[in-house]
């Protein structure tokens, strides 16, 4: 096992051992192994190392149970060679660490509701290889307590379920609705969930190399999926994963609960290409992909729709990543997103609520906070990042049209939900930022207001490179380090290395309808 795995695996375990002892005991998890919870229309299964339960009595290990539980996790086995699958050595997992794991198989469609804890184990739905068709092949699959860690495959798999959008696929749109998903994760009122997921390379089906399994996320969906919280929408759910966060292979829809997401790639990824959307309608969620070595905080091979909630997108600090990636489109129309990263890429002109962009000359720290004023010196913003940085964006309904200015400050006295602060009453101001008056001004609904002289349209769209199953439009070759200069590679934006010293500076902005970018950022001197 490389160092890498090492200390991977010991992240997840760390997780979960972190969870049984104080996580899900500080929630007032459920441990009674004999109490059930009668209020719940619905089938309520209790995880715990000793034994799982499925309403109050010992979970069958027959295959014909709506519910069983068994040992035979998928994963990428060791010692196999190249006619197996793609995976690396990194990947591989011993036969006797899969078998720790305990399989909880969720076999009909219904409402389940699961608490407890799994130092190993798995939440697998599969109704079936016909279910994909079958509008009735629905789970609804509530969080109510739980910790639940798999070192060696997805913690929860939507295997088959029923595909809302199948139809529409042929069409594709920014504009889906997933209301009867097949898969619908609910984060149940005041419940604290933790769930810490591993992943599995592409094995092949047997004599070919076409895909049988690939599992690249900690929560895994093969259909369009749903995340809701119930009534109070305070429900929280914590995913660690040491590749992607939550993925669907269609459509991810968010409308509710508290995420935060600690990825060591994108931690939320839609990968069918030219159809996938994700959309966020609300909830609180904190997207953090700098636990590897790349990843965007929000990843898309469609579009990106958000029209409510409050998202922080971070990507890795050491990629040319940004916090938001689409391959077609990310449309604003509501909410609060504060989305950064080392490369922008491109707001849909169409989008209804206005933004900012900033492009700074240094790379810019988490914990750095920035204040943003209007035009009567009042805070209406302050916030800080995930990772450290290049390219910042703020969206948010409290960006009207006028006069703005931005500064770092030490500290900041206001309401904080995630890392955005709102109804600032003291703000501590450090240091006026600048801006660069060369290559760029003021833009109108998304699109930019002027081309920096000498550049075509094809410049400011995202460089194309060879794509794969989970990853679009990424130049290859040694790109992958951040250069100083925040100019010089973000997309869509100039390189000013060369500007003249002389060129003007300016502390104020005017936003105006759509969004602002603000090119070489800097301290003032």
């Amino acid at each position: 096992m490389n160092s890498t795995k090492q200390r991977l695996t010991a992240w997840l375990i760390a997780g979960a051992l972190a969870g049984t002892l104080s996580g899900c005991s500080s929630a007032n998890t459920n441990t009674d192994l004999s109490q059930t919870d009668n209020s719940f229309d619905g089938t309520v299964i209790t995880l715990a190392d000793e034994g799982v339960l499925v309403d109050g009595q010992a979970a069958s290990t027959d295959s014909s149970s709506k519910v069983y539980v068994s040992n035979d996790i998928i994963y990428y086995e060791e010692g196999k060679d190249d006619s197996y699958g793609e995976g690396s050595t990194a990947d591989e997992h011993s036969a006797e660490e899969a078998a720790k794991h305990t399989v909880v198989n969720i076999t009909e469609p219904g409402n389940y509701s699961v608490s407890g804890s799994l130092s190993y184990g798995q939440i697998l739905i599969d109704l079936g290889e016909d279910a994909n068709e079958n509008p009735e092949a629905v789970v609804n699959l509530t969080l109510n307590n739980v910790n639940l860690t798999s070192t060696v495959s997805s913690a929860i798999v939507a295997l088959n379920a029923y595909e809302c959008s199948a139809e529409s696929a042929a069409e594709p749109s920014k504009d889906v609705d997933t209301a009867d998903a097949g898969f619908n994760l609910i984060l149940a009122d005041d419940s604290v969930n933790v769930i810490n997921g591993s992943h599995v390379a592409k094995i092949y089906k047997e004599e070919t190399t076409k895909k049988k399994y690939k599992f690249d996320g900690a929560i895994e969906s093969k259909v369009s999926m749903n995340i809701n919280g119930e009534e109070k929408g305070n429900g929280q759910l914590t995913v660690n994963a040491d590749n992607e966060g939550i993925e669907t292979y269609m459509h991810l829809t968010i409308n509710g609960g508290v995420l935060t997401v600690n990825s060591a790639d994108d931690s939320l990824n839609a990968n069918e290409d030219n159809i996938s959307v994700i959309t966020i309608n609300g909830g609180t969620i904190t997207c953090d992909a700098g636990n590897g070595e790349e990843g965007d905080g929000i990843d898309s091979n469609g579009w990106i729709v958000i029209s409510g909630g409050t998202i922080i997108a971070s990507a890795n600090p050491s990629s040319m990543d940004s916090g938001v990636d689409s391959d077609l489109g990310i449309y604003i129309n509501g909410g609060t997103l504060l989305a950064s990263g080392n490369m922008y890429d491109e707001i849909a002109a169409e989008s209804a609520q206005n933004f900012i962009v900033l492009n700074f000359t240094e790379k810019q720290h988490e914990e750095d906070l920035i204040v943003l004023k209007n035009s009567d010196d009042e805070a209406i913003a302050a916030f800080y990042a995930v990772n450290d940085y290049t390219v910042l964006v703020y969206s948010s309904d409290q960006l009207a049209e006028g006069d703005y200015t931005a500064a770092k400050a030490a500290s900041v006295t206001g309401e904080l939900n995630g890392s955005i602060y709102t109804k600032i009453s003291d703000a501590d101001i450090t240091a006026q930022l600048e801006y660069s008056t060369s290559g760029g001004r003021g833009m109108g609904h998304g699109g930019f207001g002027m081309k920096p002289e000498g550049m075509n349209e094809d410049d400011l769209k995202k460089p194309d490179g060879e794509k794969d199953e989970n990853r679009m439009g990424k130049p290859e070759g040694d790109m992958k380090e951040p250069p100083e200069n925040g100019g010089e590679m973000s997309q869509g934006l100039p390189d000013f290395n060369g500007q003249d010293d002389d060129s003007e500076k300016l502390t104020s902005f005017t936003l105006s309808k759509g969004g602002t970018f603000l090119y070489s950022v800097a301290e003032q001197k």
